[in-house]
């Protein structure tokens, strides 16, 4: 029996919230030798790095590569002998894509390009999975919603599917729907065994969140370090969250079973089951911490979805996964993860929107 090659896989972003889990998971759960290529330049990646380290320990199984997706012959090497290519390096925030378009270009799209084509061009079409972003749907062209206390409302609204036509918004929105229609083609033209994951929102231990990317843990870190926040719009709007140890098993699924998934395109999420209003999230932080979170209202966002909840069902046919962790639990893994290692948070600034709101929150005192 020909014995089964041990898998090389590399996670471009891999010292990220996400690529550190994926990576962490690959040193203590299989056997594989693991290749982290990252440009360092997000705030926690080298705590991460340390984390990953410590669980590679003297295996020879993990090697990080300091380098940038937009580097075509740096993305060349790292690719070459790669048995599985996971792609997260990217401009995450629609806020920054705003204020600097071609960054966000460049990163999104260029760097997408030149991972699938180092891939192509490689000469033995390694598994490539890229992660891909809700906010190719746009603003979805729901009907106006039922308003309830805390959250919007549609009472026949089972989640957002892949058929859902593709809408691009913001130039984020635009370079990572862009990056997702290259990549789906490159399995269509070249046969390259290509995946696509449309996420929603993804939370867990390891997330260093900001204003801009990450809300859920910059909530509860806020709550934690007594500093109020900014709600865009009326904290009604709703998304759904999925944990990123789930991702991760999604990940894995999408590999095991690439027989099928090869070519696809899946949207990731919690799903139904797992939805949170802003609103809604601001309490269960309060009875999770025991400290009140403090918040002003300012205008909502151009571009901000007000209802985003997954359809997971056709990755769920096809693999047979589903989310596990629902968004209490989320939390509580957030809560564990500040616990064990609050030296590294910085503090919460505040953001000087506060001064120039005109609708407070009236939970002061």
């Amino acid at each position: 029996m020909k014995k089964q090659e041990t898998r090389s896989v590399l996670i471009f972003g891999g010292a990220g919230f996400i690529g550190s889990n994926l990576a962490h998971h690959l040193l203590t759960r299989t056997d594989a030798r693991v290749q982290i290529f990252d440009n360092l330049s997000r705030a926690g990646v080298h705590h991460n790095l340390e984390w990953l380290k410590k669980a590679a320990g003297s295996s020879g199984r993990l090697q990080v590569t300091l380098g940038d997706v937009r580097d075509v012959k740096a993305v060349e090497k790292a690719v070459a002998q790669a048995s599985e290519i996971y792609h997260l390096a990217a401009q995450v925030a629609v806020t920054t894509s705003v204020t600097d378009p071609r960054n966000d270009f460049e990163i999104n799209l260029c760097g997408t390009f030149n991972v699938i084509e180092a891939a192509r061009k490689c000469g033995h079409k390694p598994f490539i999975l890229f992660t891909s972003t809700n906010k190719v749907y746009g603003n979805l062209g729901l009907s106006e919603p039922e308003i309830a206390k805390q959250r919007y409302v549609y009472p026949n609204h089972r989640g957002v599917s892949e058929r859902q036509p593709l809408d691009f918004h913001s130039p984020y929105g635009c370079s990572k729907g862009a990056a997702d229609q290259y990549v789906h083609d490159y399995a269509r033209i070249y046969d390259l065994p290509t995946v696509v994951f449309r996420m929603s929102c993804i939370a867990g231990p390891r997330q260093f969140g900001t204003e801009d990317q990450g809300w859920v843990a910059h909530f509860l870190y806020s709550a934690l370090q007594r500093k109020p926040i900014v709600i865009y719009g009326d904290g009604r709007q709703v998304r759904d969250v999925l944990c990123v140890h789930d991702l991760v098993r999604a990940f894995e699924a999408a590999h095991v079973y690439s027989y099928v998934t090869k070519g696809q395109t899946y949207n990731i999420g919690g799903g139904v089951e797992n939805t949170t209003s802003l609103l809604e999230l601001i309490d269960t932080i309060e009875k999770l911490t025991g400290h009140r979170l403090e918040f002003v209202m300012d205008e909502r966002r151009p571009g901000d979805q007000p209802f985003y909840v997954t359809d997971f069902s056709k990755i769920q046919r096809h693999t047979a996964w589903k989310p596990e962790i629902g968004v209490k639990k989320t939390l509580e893994l957030l809560l564990q993860f500040w616990e064990e290692n609050r030296r590294i948070f910085s503090a919460r600034v505040p953001v000087e929107s506060f001064t120039l709101a005109t609708e407070l929150s009236g939970r002061a005192g």
